[in-house]
């Protein structure tokens, strides 16, 4: 598993760099997110959530049942909205309200 960042959506707000528990994330010198070993990143998708522009995404490889679908978010205020890409051009959309998310 691996993360994919856009260089057209980052914005270089450093938040994925923050969160990155392996370290693997830097800041190019066009001011963008970059992984200069994508093979060493955990999966952990902690940088998917906290970028709140949708410029990273997580691979799903078929080992986990995602058949080479990627995963990201965009985060509004409290809506936060996952996009599964397939590779077949199928889309799927999970929208969470942060606030109502943890009522029990």
């Amino acid at each position: 598993m691996s993360i994919a960042i856009s260089q057209s959506k980052c914005t270089g707000c450093k938040m994925c760099t923050t969160v990155c528990p392996g370290s693997l994330l830097s800041i190019n010198e066009n001011k963008k997110a970059y992984i200069e070993y994508p093979k060493d990143c955990w999966g952990c998708a902690s940088c998917v959530k906290e970028c709140k522009f949708g410029a990273i995404s997580l691979y799903l490889g078929a080992d986990i049942g995602g058949r080479g679908s990627h995963l990201s978010t965009k985060c509004e205020e409290d809506i936060v909205t996952w996009l599964i890409e397939n590779p077949n051009g199928e889309n799927q959309t999970i929208v969470i309200n942060r606030k109502e998310s943890n009522k029990y």
